[in-house]
């Protein structure tokens, strides 16, 4: 097995993960099986009781691991299914260091960060790296990327770990660090924070093999020079990731500076041809002109990695159909109508609590009387059902008892299998979905889950006698069918989805909505 380590410096949120998903799928073009491993360094044992706003979307995995959304990178990039341990958090680790310790595992040694702490994260890291994630037997090459920043204090054992990866598999380690050459108004790009964060890596020990520079603009040969004699580092081993358009244009980016090429020569493995023509083909899509607005409605609209996989989901079906679209964010919190009328599509995002509720509920009204095209997700499909009870049905108080415990009618409730202790008791990861007289599914499917409230099984009928179908259901354990599709009759596209179709990639449901909007408008 060989190990790729990506670090990053100066400032966190740099595009370590979207570095370390080009270099695993150029990897992937030579012909090698690459799987993945994120680390990050929070306390929390995962991402599920991290809001979005803290550190961008919750992935959720087949097996119902929440976690970074750069898992969702790689199993885009690579075509790929990671688990849940291929999230490595501290908690996580002092966790089983922990349990360990209470069995008696350490034989009465004191337990310390070196070697307890250090040893479980070199063991998580190797033993996780041999999970099979693709259809190939085997995997050759493990991207590993570190969260944070060189110098963060939590990120010190996490450091030593590998740094001792490192010397034990000298000839199976590389490591890439990703640094900002932060770019100032006078037109200057500065090398001092990379510098710093070189010195601050090495001291730490480890010396990077590559450096990949995000750069505001073209970096001079002057500056590379200095930068290779004062961070000890090969010229040609510089990589230049400039700001470009769009995500796709990076691999072809490190491909044209024979990035592949130097990590198959360091790691000693062959350096066959590496087939991008696909790819350029789908980076060349997103040159195209706009001909349609998408508005994705949600309450946290602040920060775009909120909805990281809904926007890809959504970029990649506009290619497969060949639509230019723009995507706009919508606060359901302070709707702006007029974002909404321009929209030739809606989608209404997922989410938990109260707040912003009833701005998504409006716009699904708007969406159901213009017939403006409409996607549901999760919380989205509570949506157009209380709306529909409201405004369809007469039941002008209905509600969901997430927002409103003693509300009534309840159209929405806590499932019957989660338990009423919010954290970590919902209805988690690949649930099968039986599909009958669906107008956008030809086929029973399998999907991935993120929630606690369900349609109230005494709507169902009513629902359906009034034109809202439920055309999707799962059965839990035998004992109730749960909703899972509903769709809208005499109407171009108006579809709820309980599970997240954005986390199944590529998921046809998307390639669908936006055929209806071009039809549409």
């Amino acid at each position: 097995m060989k190990y790729i380590v990506v670090t990053g410096g100066v400032i966190s949120g740099i595009g370590k993960g979207i570095t370390a998903s080009s270099i695993g799928l150029l990897l992937k073009q030579c012909g090698y099986s690459v799987t993945a491993i994120k680390i990050d360094p929070y306390l929390n044992l995962d991402a599920g009781t991290m809001s979005p706003y803290e550190h961008g979307e919750c992935y959720v995995l087949s097996d119902g691991g929440e976690t970074d959304l750069d898992l969702g990178n790689y199993e885009r990039f690579l075509g790929i299914r990671l688990t849940r341990d291929h999230n490595l958090t501290t908690g996580k680790v002092y966790q089983r260091v922990l349990a360990d310790e209470r069995r008696g595992a350490y034989l009465g040694k004191t337990v310390q960060v070196v070697p307890h702490v250090t040893t479980t994260i070199k063991d998580w890291i190797c033993e996780t790296a041999e999970i099979q994630v693709s259809p190939k037997s085997t995997n050759d090459i493990c991207l590993v990327e570190l969260g944070g920043t060189i110098g963060d204090i939590e990120s010190m054992p996490f450091v030593e770990a590998l740094r001792q990866l490192a010397f034990e598999k000298p000839s199976e380690v590389c490591f890439v660090h990703v640094s900002l050459l932060p770019l100032l108004q006078s037109g200057e790009l500065k090398t001092k924070p990379t510098q710093h964060s070189l010195k601050e890596l090495m001291g730490l020990g480890i010396s990077p093999d590559f450096l990949c520079l995000r750069a505001g603009k073209p970096v001079s040969e002057s500056l590379l020079d200095k930068l290779s004699v004062s961070c000890q580092i090969h010229k040609q081993n510089i990589i230049i990731n400039e700001n470009i358009s769009h995500i796709y244009q990076v691999p072809l980016l490190f491909k044209k500076q024979g990035f592949h090429e130097k990590l198959l020569e360091k790691l000693q493995l062959l350096s066959p041809i590496c087939d991008l023509k696909d790819w350029t083909i789908l980076s060349s899509h997103f040159e195209k002109p706009v001909t349609q607005k998408i508005a994705i409605v949600g309450k946290y609209t602040g920060l775009s990695d909120s909805y990281l996989s809904l926007i890809r989901s959504l970029e990649y079906a506009s290619f497969r159909e060949n639509i230019g679209i723009v995507i706009q964010f919508v606060d359901s919190e302070d709707i702006d109508w007029g974002s909404v009328k321009e929209a030739d599509g809606l989608v209404i995002a997922g989410g938990f609590g109260n707040r912003g509720v009833e701005g998504k509920i409006r716009c699904c009204e708007y969406a159901r009387k213009h017939h403006i095209p409409l996607l549901g997700i999760c919380l989205g499909l509570q949506m157009i059902a209380i709306e529909f009870a409201r405004n369809v049905l007469g039941l002008e108080n209905a509600n969901s008892t997430e927002f409103d415990e003693e509300c009534v009618p309840i159209v929405t409730d806590m499932s019957p299998y989660c338990q009423e202790i919010k954290g970590g008791t919902m209805r988690l990861g690949l649930q099968h979905i039986q599909v009958d007289n669906s107008r956008f599914y030809e086929s029973s499917v399998t999907e991935r889950h993120r929630h606690r409230y369900e349609l109230n099984p005494q709507y169902y009928e009513e629902f359906e006698k009034n034109g809202l179908n439920i055309t999707g259901k799962s059965f839990t354990e035998g004992k109730s069918e749960n909703a899972e599709i509903i769709e809208l009759e005499d109407h171009p596209f108006y579809v709820g989805c309980q599970f997240h179709p954005e986390y199944t990639f590529p998921n046809p449901i998307f390639e669908k909505f936006l055929t209806k909007t071009n039809q549409c408008f």
